[in-house]
């Protein structure tokens, strides 16, 4: 397959999420934001039988690849702001799904993360932000230090977290914005360091509605790392 054979379907429902999220019908909103969601994690999480991008990827970093050095994006969005622009492919997950832990739980529903010292433990890692901040050398050595099958289960659970929060969101929740002390407690949980590039992210998010947050952490940030991941696999036809 080619890759716009492979993104043509993802492009064309976020784009009806985009224009769902602009009007008031929240069972409409639910559920593109509930495709879309489905189309750029692993089929695992929604039950879906079909394998997604991000199902080539984890099965191909499950394999023995989770150190292989890939780009960190196709193309400049926060770029400016990181501490390397290559990664390990397993940052790409933990980054993915770190931030999407953070905003649906701290954000989104006010509630508890997922991840904790026990997650910590688990996965090996030596963080426990977002990793936006790592140069090079040090992103190098954290993959070298991820248990990547308490990764892969640590995604699973919070992809699965996000879809009911997704389910049970109100037309009100959806056209609000969070409060300036839900934002903060990223910071206070070490969700985000004080590095610039780390705590912009905060920025980002405090400006955002929560339909701005299905648009972007739930969604397109991962189709922003999938990817440069994608184009070491061979399903794809030059």
């Amino acid at each position: 397959m080619t890759k716009e054979e492979l993104y043509a379907p993802i492009r064309e429902k976020y784009n009806e999420l985009r224009w769902a999220l602009e009007g008031s019908d929240i069972d409409t909103i639910i559920e593109c934001a509930l495709e879309v969601h489905a189309m750029v994690h692993p089929a695992e999480i929604s039950g879906k039988t079909e394998k997604t991008i991000a199902d080539y990827v984890l099965d191909y970093m499950l394999k023995g690849n989770q150190n292989k050095l890939v780009p960190r994006e196709d193309y400049d969005v926060d770029l400016h702001y990181a501490g390397t622009r290559t990664v390990p492919m397993c940052w790409q997950f933990w980054h993915t799904y770190r931030i999407e832990d953070l905003v649906s739980n701290f954000l989104m529903t006010d509630q508890e993360q997922i991840f904790n010292e026990k997650w910590k433990r688990k996965i090996g890692s030596s963080i426990t932000d977002t990793g936006n901040a790592l140069e090079l050398d040090e992103v190098i050595a954290f993959g070298k230090e991820i248990n990547i099958e308490a990764l892969h289960d640590y995604l699973i659970m919070v992809g699965k977290n996000t879809r009911n929060i997704l389910k049970n969101l109100t037309l009100e929740q959806v056209k609000s914005k969070v409060s300036y002390e839900n934002v903060m407690r990223i910071l206070e949980e070490g969700g985000v360091t004080t590095d610039f590039r780390s705590i912009w992210l905060l920025v980002y998010w405090a400006g955002l509605t929560i339909g701005g947050m299905i648009l972007t952490p739930m969604t397109d940030h991962h189709m922003m790392h999938l990817p440069p991941c994608l184009n070491n696999l061979s399903i794809l036809d030059e």
